[in-house]
């Protein structure tokens, strides 16, 4: 739903699918010389999984890629999560709207500063 609302809303969207690894999601960004990242994650595994996508930008030299994560996710992980570099959670309840307009607002902040 947030892929079909983002590129509704004029971004370029890339979906990778389900199941994918943390290389298989880097790769797929350096591939598509992509802005931002979006994980959404159900799994529980947010812990794990993120900071290893984190490490992996890096590695690539990709640190610059907005990291975007949805799901559930408990509060004290949030701050985790935004500790280790990810620009920002939406939890259950975010509008599709509040997304996209964040993003863009993200994304465009980004361009100027650069």
């Amino acid at each position: 739903m947030i892929a079909r609302a983002l590129r509704d809303a004029g971004f370029e969207v890339v979906y990778t699918g389900l199941h994918q690894t943390p290389e298989q999601i880097v790769q797929a960004v350096i591939q598509e010389d992509a802005d931002a990242l979006g994980l959404s994650l159900l799994s529980g595994a947010h812990l794990v999984l993120v900071p290893r996508v984190l490490d992996l930008l890096r590695a690539a030299g990709r640190e610059d890629v907005l990291l975007v994560v949805g799901g559930i996710i408990p509060e004290d992980d949030v701050v985790a999560l935004e500790a280790q570099g990810v620009a920002r959670v939406f939890t259950p309840g975010a509008s599709l709207a509040e997304i996209g307009s964040w993003l863009e607002s993200a994304l465009d902040t980004r361009e100027h500063a650069q």
